[in-house]
């Protein structure tokens, strides 16, 4: 039997991994090559060391070397010995006895039984000396996000150790390997956000660890022979995809050219939900409250109500927001508990339990209550406390602290379901072809296709409101206004700028980022100031007016901000020279002029060069990313100062670098690099008054989104020929001429395909309809036609019928 242990462990796992793999005909390790046919394998058994230390050797990974088994051969072939003084390179032990293994220097000879081979369970821990300092700084870390993914930024790759190593791998498809103590596998830096998205998708929480140190402020202190010091800078799980590491921003033609397509699209929304649960012991019921937030664009939706046991109204609002995390307190009752896992394993989502404490905390911010909660329910209130502490540890929870609450309305989601409103309910892929969203949904940015989601899932109650946007599809239809088309053509090619302002205003955007929204922003204000006149004397649209004659004061903020910054440096990410208006950063004004400084003495230095090589028109050159270097001629290197250090050379020239250069140069390394770290400083409190007019912003682009909204309805009415309802407030009644079902007659693509139907129901007459009929006779989708028209009708949009009369309101 053959103990191994340290190293030996690595290169053993190399050796078998390869050699048991058929298509490898040779085995490489760093110091020796073995050919595969002459090199035996006798293994029956592999056992490992199970206890040495935390974090060594995983059980998953016990697993994989336990497999690695290979077929015997024939006797007479050993395994290699060690080196020894009397033995070269070749030497070979014989069958049967031990193997001298060589580790820290000091030689060992276990008892070795016959050719089986096997590492040993027995206890062999590793001391805190034992790790690396990169694995022990990773432990530390990890001690404290254990139920993280952490990704270590080392250089130009992010890495993985143990088993978080191995979890990553699988789910990356990348090669995982055993260095040193720990299991680990790595990623490009520029390809984070990919396979940051990727995990995360997979249900994973994952952790952004990056250097906080620069190599040339470090060498210039006192730990300077020490590990560059690293942090968690960023958490990310499906609700929180807000950052630069996973939003990268793409140009407009990289995105059309599809040269974007591993990038793991946002779901249409990624809610994070919170329940709490209340008995009345007076009403004997049991009342829940919910609150559900996407921090990626601030929206927040709230709703207290009565629930029974079954837990219908619960999961039909749980359905219609369809989270894709949940927190649920800790004495979540056992019906609504099964619900929710229920909910959890059919759509893949994340399930987190908050303490009871936690709960009834008082919602503050400072020694500020939070704004607008004191109308809301008591079981509401207590859902924000654990929202707020959640999202605090990814440093969300502004969205929260600050915004604005109101009563939201919901729809039950077995309407939804039944009428097919949002997405068809045989279609497993999330596709929405075949529901009414489909047909409605021309709407050309992001920021209003969410909202004509919303639109569908939510139609409206109150007559004006419809009314009003009845009046402006009509406007759009009718009006023959040269500023219709002028607006609507602004709502091309536009990013999107409602996650944008967000991401923004928690002070996660890049540069590139801000520079794209904040200068479509100010584009869009622009011009839309350009078209005020014509707005004011050409449409007669009350919501069209008020939309558009408020927007361009909303978005003025965005021009200031934009002409501070410098174009070519923001979207290089370049944050040392991202302003080019420094009178109100002096901090950036005193480190420019301490570096300008540095480099006029480097400049005039160059004259004590010149006469000392005595070439009077010899001037520094870059090369290899260094500067300031002194190139000169090999036929005389003879000239050159014993002094000066030699960096490079060619056949040709040689490079050198006096030792005044060396320390300015050293110097000028320091103050770019305090530069650097000063203008994040400014970025970020940059931001921070960005955000100041987080609020303005968001509703300058809901303003944008309903004007894509309208024009999406006016459109959707012109192609298929609609007509528009005819509201009767407080008459309940619903009369329909010729009415098609939008999703049959749209699928089927010429209208005189679809047979009309008329439909007549009134509260005071006739209030029930029996439809009968054979199967597959089209009984459903009559009735579905019938719900589908009136949902339209209270959205605000035209219908597919001659004639609608509509006094119900959808419940």
């Amino acid at each position: 039997m053959i103990y191994l242990e340290g190293e030996c462990i690595n290169m053993y796992f190399e050796i078998v991994q390869f050699a048991c793999n058929p298509h490898f005909g040779f085995v490489y390790t760093a110091t020796t090559s073995f050919h595969f046919n002459s090199y035996p394998f006798l293994l029956s058994e592999i056992m490992v060391p199970s206890s040495r230390g935390a974090g060594i050797l995983s059980s998953s990974t016990l697993e994989r070397l336990k497999g690695f088994v290979c077929p015997s051969e024939p006797q007479g072939r050993g395994l290699p010995g060690p080196r020894n003084a009397g033995g070269g390179p070749g030497d070979f032990a014989k069958p049967g006895e031990g193997r001298k293994i060589r580790r820290g220097g000091v030689m060992k000879t276990p008892p070795g039984v016959g050719g089986e081979v096997s590492v040993t369970s027995a206890p062999c821990r590793i001391s805190k000396s034992g790790y690396t300092p990169l694995e022990q700084q990773y432990l530390q870390i990890k001690e404290q996000h254990n139920d993280a993914l952490l990704a270590v930024e080392c250089g130009y790759k992010y890495r993985f150790f143990g088993e978080d190593a191995e979890k990553a791998a699988k789910q990356l498809n990348i090669f995982c390997h055993l260095d040193h103590n720990f299991m680990t596998c790595s990623i490009p830096t520029h390809r984070l956000f990919v396979h940051v998205r990727r995990l995360v998708s997979q249900g994973y929480k994952v952790g952004v660890v990056k250097q906080t140190e620069t190599s040339a402020i470090k060498a210039s202190g006192a730990n300077k022979n020490t590990l560059f010091t690293r942090q968690l800078s960023a958490l990310y799980t499906k609700s929180t995809l807000v950052g630069e590491d996973v939003n990268p921003v793409h140009s407009l033609v990289d995105v059309e050219e599809g040269e974007c397509d591993d990038v793991v699209t946002d779901p249409p929304e990624s809610y994070l939900l919170c329940l709490s649960e209340t008995w009345d012991k007076h009403r004997k019921q049991l009342i829940i409250g919910l609150v559900a937030v996407q921090p990626s664009t601030g929206d927040v939706l709230l709703d207290c109500f009565v629930d029974g046991s079954t837990r219908c109204e619960l999961e039909g609002r749980v359905l219609k927001v369809n989270p894709v995390e949940i927190l649920v307190p800790s004495d979540l009752s056992d019906s609504s508990h099964r619900l929710l896992q229920s909910i959890v394993t059919a759509r893949r989502s994340t399930k987190q339990v908050f303490s009871n404490k936690m709960r009834h905390e008082v919602v503050t911010h400072g020694s500020r209550p939070l704004s607008s909660i004191a109308s809301l329910e008591s079981p509401v209130v207590c859902c924000l406390g654990p929202l707020i502490h959640y999202l605090t540890e990814f440093n969300l929870q502004r969205v929260l602290l600050h915004h604005r609450y109101c009563k939201s309305l919901w729809i039950r989601c077995s309407t939804l379901f039944h009428r097919k409103v949002c997405v068809r309910v045989l279609q497993t892929d999330g596709g929405m072809k075949g529901s009414l969203l489909w047909v409605l949904d021309h709407t050309h940015t992001s920021f209003g296709r969410r909202l004509m989601r919303k639109w569908v899932s939510q139609p409206l109650k109150d007559a004006q409101s419809i009314c009003e946007r009845q009046f402006a599809v009509c406007e759009i239809l009718e009006s023959d206004a040269v500023t219709l088309p002028s607006v609507r053509a602004l709502l091309f090619r536009l990013p999107d700028l409602e996650r944008g302002v967000c991401s923004i205003y928690h002070k996660k955007c890049s540069t590139q980022e801000f520079y794209l929204i904040s200068s479509s922003l100010s584009r869009l204000g622009v011009e839309l100031q350009a078209l005020l006149p014509s707005i004011q004397s050409q449409l007669s649209s009350t919501l069209l007016r008020g939309l558009l004659l408020d927007t361009p004061e909303l978005l003025a903020p965005a021009h200031n901000f934009l002409k501070v910054l410098n174009e070519k440096a923001a979207k290089s990410g370049d944050k040392r020279e991202l302003f080019c208006d420094l009178s109100g950063f002096p901090v950036l004004q005193g480190r420019r002029v301490e570096i300008q400084s540095v480099l006029t003495e480097i400049q005039d230095h160059r004259r004590e060069v010149r006469n000392t090589l005595r070439t009077p028109t010899l001037d520094y050159v870059r090369v290899g990313g260094q500067e300031f270097l002194i190139e000169v001629k090999n036929s005389m290197v003879s000239v050159v100062p014993s002094d000066w250090v030699k960096i490079s050379s060619t056949k040709a020239v040689s490079r050198y670098q006096s030792p005044y250069l060396i320390g300015r140069c050293r110097s000028l390394s320091q103050l770019r690099e305090q530069l650097l770290i000063d203008s994040q400083k400014e970025w970020t409190n940059f931001l921070h008054q960005f955000g100041e007019y987080y609020h303005t912003m968001k509703k300058a682009v809901g303003n944008l989104a309903t004007v894509d909204c309208l024009f999406s309805l006016a459109e959707v009415a012109k192609q298929r020929n609609y007509c528009r309802p005819v509201l009767c407030e407080g008459d309940r009644q619903i009369v329909i001429r010729d009415g098609r079902h939008p999703v049959i007659d749209l699928l089927m693509g010429e209208h005189t395909q679809y047979v009309p139907n008329n439909t007549e129901l009134q509260g005071d007459g006739r209030r029930t309809l029996i439809i009968s009929g054979p199967n597959m006779g089209g009984k459903s989708s009559y009735i579905r036609q019938v719900a589908l028209v009136s949902i339209m009708a209270q959205v605000g949009s035209y219908v597919p019928a001659t004639e609608l009369l509509n006094g119900c309101q959808v419940i």
